[in-house]
Order: C-alpha cells, then structure tokens, then sequence
C-alpha cells in the first residue's frame, strides 16, 4: 500500500489475473448528496476527468440508461465498456457501480468499478477496481515481464487519473 502525505493512499493485489485495486483520499466532509443522485454524480464526474485527464485522446460516452463507452480518438477503438450503474445510498455512503461489459483493455467482461463517499468517521472518497482482468497484465503462470504493458501505462494512468478524480472531488472544479 502506498500512501501520500496528503493521506492518498492505493492498494493493489491480484488472483487468478484479477486486479482489485482501491485508492482513497480524506475529504473535508461530503462532496455530493448521500443520496442515489449524489452516487451518480460520482459517476458522472470520474467520466468527465477521463476525457479532461487524457486530453480529447480518449472519449467516454454515457448512454441515456447510464451504459458508459470509453473509445480512443481519432479511430473510435473501443477500449473499455460499462454496463449501466448500479447506485446506492444509504448509512452515510453513497456509492455508483459500474459493471465492466467489455473491450480492448480487458480479458474478459468480469468485474467493476466503483466510486464511493462515506461519511466516516473520518470521512473519505474511494476509487476501487474489483474482478478486473486486463489484457496486457501478465496472465497466471506467465512471466511477469509479460505484464510490461499493464504495469508501466495503464496501472499507473489509473492511479495518476484517480487522483485527478478525488482533486475534481475536494477542490471542487467540477461544473
């Protein structure tokens, strides 16, 4: 586990392939509602510093039922997918979860991603990674240069992303 002066901290492990990955940060209190539009907002914003983090190359497009596409540009090569959100809210947590359903960066349509607020004590914003198993990760029983791909781009776009994400959060620069 790595954690930032900042209190930003990530974790990381793998089984069979599979990432499970969390970053969470402190926040100062809440940042949206504790409510099923406040998870969706979650949501909503992390998509948004998607597009803003990798400057226009990549575009993610939510559906009108919630189904998020992430595509490279110029070309649109579909990277990842998502099914619609799975939202909930309730003891002080709001949460959105997206189901991943697909595309270029993954092996399989397995796992999700998830955005969370939780009223503490003390109180913190969560990014996590469950049942995830990229394509250019080192597959079981591969040598792990194999994973070169994985762990010197995409690993560490997601967590430099994450923390654009909890900044967009706590700082407030969303619209």
């Amino acid at each position: 586990m790595e954690r930032a002066r900042s209190g930003w901290s990530t974790s990381e492990q793998r089984a069979d392939g599979a990432v499970e990955s969390e970053q969470r940060v402190p926040s100062p209190g809440p940042v949206v509602e504790a409510t099923q539009c406040g998870a969706a907002e979650l949501g909503a914003v992390y998509w948004r510093e998607v597009e803003r983090f990798m400057r226009g190359f990549v575009r993610a497009r939510v559906s009108a039922d919630g189904s998020v596409e992430l595509r490279l540009r110029p070309g649109g090569v579909l990277l990842l997918s998502f099914a619609p959100p799975e939202l909930s809210a309730a003891n002080g947590i709001a949460r959105c979860t997206y189901p991943i359903s697909g595309g270029l960066l993954t092996r399989r349509a397995s796992g999700t991603i998830s955005f969370s607020q939780e009223a503490g004590p003390p109180p913190a914003l969560a990014s996590a990674i469950s049942g995830f198993f990229p394509r250019f990760a080192a597959a079981p029983g591969r040598p792990s240069w194999t994973g070169a791909f994985y762990e010197q781009v995409q690993r560490r776009l997601h967590l430099a992303l994450s923390k654009r994400y909890f900044q967009a959060l706590v700082g407030g620069t969303r619209p």
